[in-house]
């Protein structure tokens, strides 16, 4: 596999090392989680309404730039590098995608929308998603049907930057049609029988809110999808969602190691900075490894990604995406594992100020262990490629027994 940049993509990602090195420094992180609830509206203007990130990934029909999940990882490494305080990941990652999955008029206009600054989104998914929504048994919003429209009720007990989002994606089921799976529209911020409380979290970086949907009336029209194109929808927008996210671990990983660097070669002990004693060395090596390796297997998967979404409709697409979905597996696994490691041999090297708050290797070890529990664990990554695995090799079984019993005829055939 070539994991080479293209000189666009290159550029794509030195942008925004150099835009948020600049804007969202740790004063500024600190800043908007201690006054801000968590969320830089200066950052999120200048990104979303000057530079125009929010339109990565949205497809041009919708006024967006049509770039694909390379390019995204790129944004997403330096955004968790920086812990930018901004609600690019529900808006762009969650909410943009999953509109692009409903084919009406409504979502094409939200995605211009998107794409241009003008609003924030989320999609009120399940942090602990399973990816697999059939069934909708995952989902805790229900959605009965009225002679004007729909009526949802339930509560979403943690949905990222559910406050202040101006457009909210919510999927429930539609009671009075067996349990069907729909995707809905909630706009505003002031919506009558909607209660958005915000949550104190470890990671106060990243805004989390829950939902109370009491008897909430939206009219038919703010449904965007349902049945088998929105199970799609918020499958395909988890997988995304944890792909995004694996990146972000990865800058975050990286600035671990980065401020690691800065610091023992600052800090003396024994006459000498403690950069030059062996056992340090070696476990920074460790932790630049443990990046590196992380760092290839999310590009891998996203340049996997974008080859899937470009192919043509075969025979073989099913498994093409099986093997999509396992190299994602893989590299949220390897990401979930190095951002931890990365973040406790951050404090441990940083010695008896690691966690203290004047110092950064505390947000990112909180950023860590809240990452490492959304889109997908560690554990749940690894039993996804054991049963991929498992139900590959059992296809190639079955084929092979079919290819031996049709020899098999054949010789009988020949004998008779």
């Amino acid at each position: 596999m070539n994991l080479a940049l293209s000189e666009e993509q290159v550029m794509i990602r030195d942008a925004a090392a150099e835009v948020l090195a600049e804007r969202s420094a740790s004063a500024a992180v600190r800043h908007a989680v201690e006054h801000c609830a968590g969320r830089d509206d200066a950052l999120w203007r200048t990104l979303a309404g000057e530079l125009g990130w929010c339109a990565l990934t949205v497809p041009e029909a919708s006024g967006g730039a049509g770039l694909g999940a390379t390019e995204l990882v790129l944004m997403m490494e330096q955004m968790g590098r920086r812990l930018a305080c901004v609600p690019y990941f529900g808006t762009v990652c969650l909410a943009a995608t999953a509109l692009a999955h409903c084919d009406t008029e409504a979502a094409r206009e939200r995605l211009a929308r998107i794409a241009s600054g003008e609003s924030s989104a989320t999609l009120a998914l399940p942090l602990s998603a399973s990816f697999d929504f059939t069934g909708a048994r995952s989902v805790p919003l229900f959605a009965e049907e009225t002679a004007s429209g729909y009526r949802l009720s339930g509560t979403l007990a943690q949905v990222v930057d559910g406050v202040s989002a101006e457009l909210l994606l919510v999927p429930a089921r539609i009671a009075n049609e067996a349990q069907a799976l729909a995707l809905f529209e909630l706009q505003g911020v002031d919506i009558a029988g909607l209660t958005r409380t915000p949550l104190v979290t470890l990671d106060a970086t990243r805004p989390l809110a829950r939902l109370d949907l009491r008897a909430v009336e939206v009219p038919r029209s703010a449904l965007l999808a349902r049945g088998l194109r929105a199970e799609r929808a918020l499958s395909h927008t988890a997988w995304f969602a944890a792909l995004a996210l694996a990146a972000e671990q990865v800058g975050g990983a990286q600035q671990c190691l980065d401020l690691t660097l800065a610091y023992t070669a600052d800090r003396v002990q024994f006459g000498r900075a403690i950069a030059s004693f062996q056992a340090v060395k070696h476990r920074c090596a460790q932790m630049m490894v443990e990046i590196e390796a992380s760092r290839s297997m999310v590009l891998g998967a996203a340049q996997a990604w974008d080859r899937a979404s470009a192919a043509a409709v075969a025979a073989d697409a099913g498994a093409d995406e099986d093997e999509t979905l396992a190299d994602l597996a893989a590299a949220k696994a390897a990401a979930n594992d190095a951002f931890r490691f990365c973040a406790q041999e951050a404090i441990q090297l940083h010695g008896g100020v690691g966690f203290t708050w004047e110092y950064d290797p505390q947000l990112y070890f909180k950023r860590a262990q809240a990452a490492g529990a959304m889109f997908g664990t560690t554990s749940q990554m690894l039993s996804f490629i054991a049963q991929h695995v498992m139900a590959r090799d059992e296809r190639a079984s079955n084929t092979a027994a079919l290819v031996h019993a049709g020899h098999a005829q054949n010789v009988l055939a020949g004998v008779l």
